[in-house]
């Protein structure tokens, strides 16, 4: 069975496309999703992204991770989507419904409300998420904020310097986060600009992450270290962050389609 695919991404953090609401997708197995997405002997991504039919908004998207793993939200992805659908829509995922508007090269997005208490990130045991009495190596008193997937964040005088490469994997796995964690290092660098680096849980470091760049403003927000709308610089450009007067984080940014193909599934199954 030849499948087509549409490889896109958001500031380089990249997404096979997969669109089933016209067609049937055999079953989506973590085996099939890690397949896919090596960049050795596969097509190569950060996520796998699947489009479906939906009862409750114009479509879903599911997300998966590079190891197989379905994971709620990606704002990257949401702006790749709102792109290749081309019309304002609103669009299912597993951490809620988000509204995705295609604007110039890019879109906008209406993430929701974030989530702030220790249980909704989920966290092991009760602690103000704002500033935790935790730390790693260095790095201590993050946020942590749920933007539709768990994020933590730590604000760093020069979040570059960080290993992230080490200490990414140590927290995503901490047993204080029982669904694993986004880790995100920052930088304040005034009032209306951030910069970024995430480790995202089950992909690694990636080149930029929407939620995470949401999470990272909505924290640095509720501080009070910069203003309700924000410039959030990752290694692969920038996003516009904004937490509205309703309460809802809308994310601005580019999408970018790569290109198009086919594959046959057995050689993936």
């Amino acid at each position: 069975m030849r499948v087509p695919f549409t490889k896109m991404h958001g500031l380089g953090n990249d997404f096979i496309v997969l669109d089933g609401r016209n067609a049937t997708l055999p079953p989506i197995g973590s085996a099939v999703v890690a397949a896919l997405s090596d960049r050795h002997t596969g097509i190569g991504c950060d996520q796998l992204i699947v489009l479906e039919t939906s009862t409750r908004a114009d479509f879903a998207m599911r997300i998966f991770n590079a190891d197989g793993g379905e994971v709620e939200a990606c704002g990257n992805a949401s702006r790749a989507v709102a792109l290749l659908h081309g019309a304002e829509a609103m669009v299912e995922t597993s951490g809620g419904i988000i509204h995705v508007e295609p604007v110039g090269h890019g879109a906008r997005i209406d993430m929701g409300t974030p989530h702030f208490e220790w249980d909704q990130i989920p966290l092991a045991y009760a602690m103000d998420t704002l500033a935790m009495p935790v730390g790693w190596d260095g790095l201590d008193q993050p946020s942590a904020v749920n933007v539709g997937n768990p994020h933590v964040i730590f604000f760093t005088d020069n979040c570059d310097a960080v290993p992230l490469e080490n200490l990414g994997p140590q927290i995503e796995h901490d047993a204080l986060f029982p669904e694993r964690i986004n880790v995100n290092v920052a930088t304040v660098n005034d009032r209306n600009s951030i910069r970024l680096r995430v480790w995202e849980r089950g992909a690694g470091i990636t080149r930029a992450c929407g939620t995470g760049a949401c999470a990272t403003a909505i924290a640095a927000m509720r501080r009070g270290m910069v203003e309700r709308e924000v410039e959030v610089t990752l290694p692969g450009g920038t996003l516009t962050i904004e937490w509205d007067e309703h309460g809802h984080i809308i994310m601005t940014g580019p999408a970018t389609e790569s290109f198009r193909g086919t594959f046959d599934w057995g050689d993936y199954a």
